[in-house]
């Protein structure tokens, strides 16, 4: 993992949220923790962006079986010629 460039920033968090933080930092300090924890989200965020962007690019596939096997026919008859 690269090394993080801090940056100063105010954000308001949940007195439960810091609770939790606090409770599970472990050895490290909480900043580290709070880190942690954004970048687990953002990555499961993007994980859950990716499975939608992919989800709606294969609904237009096609399910049917006639014209798949058409396409599969020109695709040999080409690989054929070549």
């Amino acid at each position: 993992m690269r090394p993080a460039t801090k940056s100063n920033k105010t954000f308001s968090l949940d007195k439960e949220i810091l609770g939790e933080i606090k409770r599970t930092k472990g050895a490290g300090s909480e900043s580290e923790r709070v880190n942690n924890l954004l970048r687990s989200a953002l990555d499961i965020e993007r994980r859950a962006s990716l499975q939608e962007e992919a989800a709606v690019f294969f609904g237009g596939v096609s399910d049917d079986r006639k014209e798949r096997r058409a396409y599969e026919a020109a695709t040999m008859r080409s690989w054929a010629r070549d």
